[in-house]
């Protein structure tokens, strides 16, 4: 906000408390500045945050705590946290932007020391108030738009480039990934992966034109991935194999392959791993995410800035592993896919 309104960060401070001795086209400056970034005031206490002054405690901001992705990364968090002597405000959007800053809104009111944010909001400008304010951001699975701020991410792209390559390698040319919401970047990635790799195929493979990439994007709940299946497989041309990029989308459709008695024929790569996956028949073969050292990354990141590290925003990448299992090597009929 300083900055913006060209003015030191006192200034700042005397115009939000509303104190004397400065003038008026400062004063006017400053109000604008606040009207522009849509600032709001810390709760009980001065606009600027002082390092002596710390409340003990985060805010984490996940799409669905319920998740075993996002309850992973939110163990992870509490534990560094805990050792801390901090606390953990958890939360959840639901991947709506409006819940996702009003969330934000709410934990800056309350004076939280430092935030870790998984966002879907197409541009993270608004946050700059509260990095100006001295409060530590770590993006955590997505990354930081419009806004330099610290980041803990896994190689989508390359991670579903992977998980194409595997399922081509198995003989596989008609193949179906399922997405969730477009709206989210990591979804996107997945599916710009899948696209390329299906584009280029494997070394070798001289079969271009049999390669046929089905997508149905927008799944946003299991039951939504398990009704998408029953209607692939109700084509004229269904497909051989399945890449679900998401891991609720990968249990609406290991239902679906179940009840239609297809878990044998049609082969199955997840992102994410599952709970029991290893237990079912045939065991589910996933792109493996690291959840817990990315919160563990994420949430030491916060307090290295806390401590006084100032250097610039950086992007800590942690590596996905393909996880094989038995359903992402089932072979198309024939050995034609």
């Amino acid at each position: 906000m300083a900055a913006l309104a060209g003015v030191g960060i006192k200034t700042v401070s005397r115009v939000i408390n509303n104190e004397a001795n400065v003038s008026a086209p400062m004063r006017e400056r400053v109000q604008h500045a606040v009207v522009a970034l849509n600032f709001q005031p810390n709760q009980g206490a001065g606009a600027l945050r002082r390092i002596n002054q710390r409340t003990g405690t985060l805010g984490l901001l996940l799409d669905a705590v319920d998740n075993p992705f996002s309850a992973a990364v939110n163990r992870a968090v509490e534990s560094v946290a805990a050792a801390r002597g901090t606390a953990v405000f958890a939360a959840s959007f639901h991947d709506d932007p409006a819940v996702e800053r009003s969330l934000i809104d709410a934990f800056a009111r309350r004076r939280v020391d430092g935030l870790v944010l998984t966002t879907i909001s197409p541009d993270h400008g608004y946050l700059r108030s509260e990095q100006e304010q001295g409060t530590p951001i770590v993006f955590i699975d997505r990354p930081p738009v419009g806004l330099a701020a610290d980041a803990v991410l896994t190689d989508n792209y390359e991670a579903s480039a992977t998980a194409t390559r595997h399922l081509l390698e198995h003989g596989h040319r008609r193949i179906a990934h399922l997405a969730d919401e477009l709206a989210i970047s990591t979804s996107r990635e997945r599916r710009r992966a899948f696209a390329d790799g299906m584009a280029a195929g494997t070394d070798g493979d001289e079969r271009t034109g049999d390669r046929q990439p089905l997508h149905v994007d927008d799944l946003t709940s299991q039951a939504r991935a398990e009704a998408a299946v029953r209607e692939l497989m109700a084509l004229a041309e269904p497909p051989t194999a399945i890449f679900a990029s998401q891991n609720l989308i990968t249990v609406g459709a290991l239902r679906a392959l179940h009840d239609l008695g297809l878990q044998h024929e049609v082969a199955l790569v997840g992102f994410d791993d599952l709970l029991l996956a290893d237990l079912v028949d045939p065991a589910v073969t996933v792109i493996a995410q690291d959840p817990i050292q990315m919160g563990t990354l994420a949430a030491e990141r916060v307090f290295a800035r806390l401590d006084g590290d100032t250097s610039p925003a950086s992007t800590l990448v942690v590596p996905s592993q393909l996880v094989v299992r038995g359903s992402g090597e089932i072979r198309p009929p024939g050995g034609l896919g």
